[in-house]
């Protein structure tokens, strides 16, 4: 009776699964990257195993031609023998090596670029087991993460704004999501003092990705501020002259 039990309750998780994944999109979408720094990590994952399928074929047929060398011929079965090596290899290598999900204690670490590409992947592993709404927030900020990773690659790591960051990063997001998954997943829909755990996990969601937003804006001023003044020396320095060539004609046509 627990079997059957156990197995009706596995069957309706992985119902509710479904249902999800086409709610957002199938299970295509979330496989997709959130950001750029992720799927930088992913292509090169993808390049390695490349490079071992192409090392493993090499070796193959180098190893045919000297068996080739030494037998006087490796015959059919040599053939099919070698052709399956070169598609079990494919097969392999089409798998492994896989991309590692971070740890969460990992994520902090490393260059801005790298704690972005670390973030973006720990996300990515949780989408799956978050409601849409979250879900749809988690792919928004793969995008903000990468616009501040370019920020802070020219801010000092003991700036305010980079330790600010790193505490986001390091301490709100994963706790957030850690917390929400801990409730069991047919609890999540019930409400407890106003809300359910998907419409807290949702707000508290949006409340970092508006920090995450706001911290970038900050980190722009800087430039925003040199590029006006870059502005205004340059309509000075050689927008003036045109201005006054401009008011002399002007002023000629009417005399």
């Amino acid at each position: 009776m627990s079997n059957l039990s156990q197995e009706t309750d596995r069957a309706l998780t992985e119902g509710r699964m479904l249902v999800r994944d086409n709610r957002t999109g199938g299970r295509h979408r979330l496989e997709t990257s959130i950001g750029k720094g992720s799927a930088n990590v992913k292509l090169k994952n993808l390049l390695k195993r490349a490079g071992y399928f192409g090392a493993a074929v090499l070796g193959i047929f180098v190893a045919i031609s000297v068996a080739g060398a030494v037998l006087g011929g490796i015959g059919f079965w040599g053939i099919v023998a070698a052709f399956f090596a070169v598609v079990g290899a494919g097969i392999l290598f089409s798998q492994f090596p896989k991309v590692k999900v971070p740890k969460r204690a990992e994520l902090t670490k490393g260059d801005p670029k790298q704690m972005v590409a670390r973030t973006e992947l720990w996300l990515e592993a949780q989408r799956p087991a978050l409601p849409p709404p979250a879900a749809k927030i988690v792919e928004d900020l793969g995008v903000q993460l990468d616009a501040l990773g370019l920020q802070l690659e020219t801010v000092d790591a003991n700036h305010p704004a980079s330790r600010e960051v790193r505490e986001l990063v390091g301490e709100y997001i994963p706790e957030t999501i850690e917390n929400y998954r801990k409730v069991p997943e047919h609890m999540r829909g019930e409400a407890h003092a106003g809300k359910t755990a998907d419409q807290r996990l949702t707000d508290s969601l949006t409340k970092i990705s508006g920090e995450v937003d706001r911290v970038t804006r900050r980190l722009a001023e800087g430039a925003l501020d040199d590029l006006a003044i870059k502005d205004r020396y340059l309509e000075y320095r050689y927008g003036g002259d045109e201005l006054l060539e401009d008011l002399s004609k002007t002023g000629g046509r009417q005399g």
